[in-house]
């Protein structure tokens, strides 16, 4: 992969490196983490899941990047947070083919920080000022209250009119919710 790299206040955005897949899987492939994401993934789902990563940052040019903090020695070896990023939108039965979607998964020592917040605000802003999106999706599941409110915040709008059900989940896992944000109005958000 590229060498794209990012920084927030607190945090490094940055492509996938040599090691990333086990540190980043022994740390977010939990219980905890992966409640509302079809639970722990076996090896199979593990490797399934860096291909696709490998796949969408080849096709695009951007997928979702590991995700360190700075005070870890982020530029470096600081530990793997987890993932935060962007791709084409590709689920089965999916409302939204092609949209560009945001999207996140951290550890669970790190919930409560801030970082989920500050690192897709720094993917919103990646997608619409470096590749020209002009509308960003989000998706989650009903029952991921801590998910779809921090959509809410980074000032995306729920669109119930684009939910979907997906054929991989049962129905705890569905539907399938959506929010989104236009360009127009992120950048009239940050002007405000």
């Amino acid at each position: 992969m590229a060498d794209f790299r990012h920084e927030t206040d607190r945090l490094v955005l940055r492509d996938w490196r040599d090691g990333d897949a086990e540190a980043f899987f022994a740390a977010t492939n939990t219980p905890a983490v992966m409640r509302w994401l079809g639970g722990v993934m076996d090896d199979d789902a593990r490797a399934a899941q860096l291909a696709r990563v490998r796949t969408c940052h080849a096709n695009h040019g951007f997928c979702f990047w590991i995700v360190q903090r700075k005070a870890d020695g982020g530029h470096l070896s600081g530990e793997v947070l987890g993932f935060c990023g962007l791709k084409r939108a590709d689920a089965p039965g999916s409302s939204v083919v092609g949209a560009m979607e945001a999207g996140w998964r951290l550890r669970e020592d790190a919930w409560g920080h801030g970082y989920a917040k500050e690192a897709a605000a720094a993917a919103l802003a990646l997608g619409f000022e470096r590749f020209a999106a002009d509308r960003i999706v989000a998706l989650t599941v009903d029952g991921n209250a801590p998910s779809w409110g921090l959509m809410t915040r980074l000032g995306m709008q729920r669109r119930a009119d684009l939910d979907y059900q997906d054929p991989r989940y049962g129905p705890d896992l569905n539907p399938t919710i959506v929010y989104a944000i236009t360009a127009d109005q992120w950048r009239r958000a940050s002007r405000g």
